[in-house]
C-alpha cells in the first residue's frame, strides 16, 4: 500500500521512528541500528503489516533492506517481529552472505532463531537471496549512525528489545549483561551486544 514515506523525523529511538508527513505522525517500527538520523528530513521505505487487531508500519533506510524484510516474511514460521529481530541481529549484507553460503550457524546466533528456523530460512530464501544480492551489488549509503545516550540509555535498550519480542525480564537481563561488557552510553552497541548475550 505504501512504497515509502518522506517527511521530518519527530522522534527517534533504537527501534522506532515517528515521521511527520504533512502534519500526520506515522509511528514506524525499524530494525535496531537503522541508518536514520535523530532529526531532519528522510525517506523511509515501508511495509504495512495488517493484523486482525492492528495495522503496523515497518520502515527501512533503503529499498533493498525493505525487500529483504519481505523475503524473510515469505519464510514459513517467520513473522514481522521475527523478521525485524533478524535484521536487527544481522545487517543486510552479512545476512545475505549467510543465506547465500548456507551458513546456518551464523543465523542461529541471532536471538530467537533456532536451528529449525535457520534451516527453513536457508531452504526458502537461498535462491532469492542470491538474486537479490546480485541485483543490489555492494551496499550503498552511509553506515548506520551510532546512537549515543545518557543515563536513560539502558532503559531505552530494554525497550528496544521488548519491541522486537523479548519479555521485559529477558530484555533487562540481556541489557544488564551487555552493559558489563561495553560502553552503556552507546545505545546501538549496547543493544547489539544484548542481542548476542
Amino acid at each position: 500500500m505504501y512504497e515509502y514515506l518522506e517527511g521530518t523525523i519527530a522522534a527517534r529511538s533504537a527501534a522506532r521512528v515517528v515521521l511527520d508527513v504533512a502534519g500526520v505522525g506515522y509511528d514506524i517500527q525499524v530494525p535496531l541500528g537503522s541508518a536514520f538520523p535523530s532529526s531532519g528530513r528522510v525517506r523511509v521505505w515501508t511495509h504495512l503489516v495488517v493484523r486482525e487487531d492492528a495495522h503496523a508500519l515497518c520502515g527501512f533506510a533503503d529499498r533493498e533492506t525493505r525487500d529483504l524484510f519481505r523475503l524473510l516474511l515469505s519464510v514459513r514460521g517467520v513473522g514481522p517481529t521475527m523478521a525485524l529481530g533478524i535484521l536487527s541481529g544481522l545487517p543486510r549484507e552479512p545476512l545475505l552472505d549467510a543465506v547465500a553460503n548456507g551458513d546456518a550457524a551464523t543465523l542461529t546466533r541471532i536471538r530467537g532463531v533456532g536451528k529449525k528456523t535457520a534451516e527453513q530460512i536457508l531452504l526458502d530464501m537461498r535462491e532469492k537471496a542470491t538474486l537479490l544480492r546480485a541485483e543490489i551489488g555492494k551496499p550503498a549509503g552511509a553506515p548506520p549512525t551510532s546512537l549515543s545516550g545518557d543515563d536513560g540509555t539502558v532503559e531505552d535498550a530494554v525497550q528496544a528489545l521488548v519491541s522486537i519480542g523479548y519479555s521485559a525480564k529477558e530484555a533487562k537481563k540481556s541489557v544488564e549483561r551487555a552493559a558489563q561488557r561495553v560502553d552503556k552510553k552507546d545505545l546501538e552497541l549496547l543493544v547489539r551486544t544484548a542481542l548476542t548475550s
